[in-house]
């Protein structure tokens, strides 16, 4: 009779999760990049197994590849509902995402990943017309990462000013372009996905861009220098842009094991693009024989001090281009909450896991699932 009460209540385990298994459900997902950026192959690979974690099964992950879904179709996929959760890169569309775009348009005031990503992502949860402008776009936000601090991956020397003049360089956004028309170089509206094609065609010269983009995109292959120059972050991302009417079709307890998810792969994409792949890319670009070249002083200070007064160009971008009037006052809560998490990544160190759990008491847990997003 016992063998028989085990084995009865052992078949009842495996239906219960049988059951489970077959009711979870499957959100088509789609990082946009190839499986060697670290949107792929740690944000959205590691959201596909946090998912099942935090929802007790209830929810799993299909990750769509670019063959399907590109960072540029990305606005039409959710808006479609391909995709029900993607990534999203709000300087694609600043017209359309005013309050992202403004952060964006600070990114050469970035010099920490971590803090520059929990900065954005504080900002956007705690701004009513961030949330408004979102849900009028058809999305949820869950969340940005931030890359390491730009630099440029070039096929020519760039040591000094003068070595900018003329260069043909791709921008990945606004501040990035006027930092380059500062120095008399020629910003180029060049995919990311693309850039190695018109670096290898010579349509460009080179990229602005993370140092990883040497492993993420090939370029490896193709960059004779990599300058060191300091040319701040990209961390206008929204990391899990979540279909609208997807998210307001689930229970809260769900829409709050999706927050959870989201916010641990976050911190975790941030460490592999920010810290762990530059670092590959350095010893890769090495082996190749690629040349790091130290800028002089002179280059650095001018650097340093367009950086600065950059600000006053993304308020006045702002105001005039997006219509936020109080665009000063946004652009210093924003450097407000980058002072805030620098101090913070300072003082708990640039440990993802304990990053994700200072990230979910302070901004997530503030949030109430059943309302969040709409």
């Amino acid at each position: 009779m016992k063998l028989l009460q085990t084995t009865a209540a052992a078949a009842l385990g495996l239906a219960m999760a049988f059951t489970a298994t077959a009711e979870a459900r499957e959100l088509r997902t789609a990082p946009g990049g190839p499986p060697p950026h670290p949107a792929n192959g740690v944000l959205y690979t590691n959201f596909a197994q946090y998912l099942p974690e935090e929802s007790d099964g209830r929810l799993t992950a299909q990750i769509l590849g670019t063959e399907v879904v590109t960072l540029g179709q990305m606005k039409d996929a959710l808006q479609s509902q391909l995709v029900e959760v993607g990534n999203l890169l709000p300087l694609y569309f600043p017209a359309d995402l005013p309050n992202m775009a403004l952060a964006g348009e600070l990114a050469l005031a970035g010099r920490s990943p971590h803090a520059m990503a929990a900065a954005m992502t504080e900002y956007m949860v705690n701004c009513e017309t961030c949330q408004e402008e979102m849900s009028r776009f058809g999305i949820v936000y869950l969340g940005s990462g931030s890359s390491d601090v730009y630099t440029l991956l070039t096929n020519k020397r760039v040591e000094t000013a003068a070595d900018l003049r003329g260069l043909r360089l791709r921008s990945g956004g606004a501040p990035f372009s006027r930092w380059a028309e500062n120095f008399g170089a020629v910003p180029t509206d060049v995919s990311v996905n693309d850039q190695f094609e018109s670096m290898s065609q010579g349509v460009i010269d080179g990229s602005m861009a993370s140092v990883a983009d040497l492993l993420s995109f090939r370029l490896v292959e193709l960059a004779t220098h990599v300058s060191g120059i300091p040319l701040g972050t990209y961390h206008a991302t929204s990391n899990f842009a979540f279909s609208l009417p997807v998210w307001q079709s689930l229970e809260a307890e769900d829409r709050a094991a999706i927050i959870r998810a989201a916010n641990r792969a976050n911190a975790d994409f941030t460490q592999r693009w920010g810290y762990e792949m530059p670092t590959e890319a350095r010893a890769a670009a090495e082996e190749a024989g690629i040349e790091f070249v130290e800028p002089d002083a002179e280059l650095l200070a001018a650097s340093e001090e367009f950086a600065q007064t950059d600000r006053q160009n993304a308020i006045n971008r702002a105001q005039q281009q997006f219509g936020l009037a109080d665009a000063e006052e946004r652009t210093n809560t924003f450097l407000g909450l980058v002072d805030k998490w620098t101090a913070i990544i300072d003082e708990i160190g640039e440990d993802p896991q304990a990053i994700a759990a200072r990230l979910q008491t302070e901004v997530w847990d503030q949030v109430d699932a059943a309302t969040y997003g709409g």
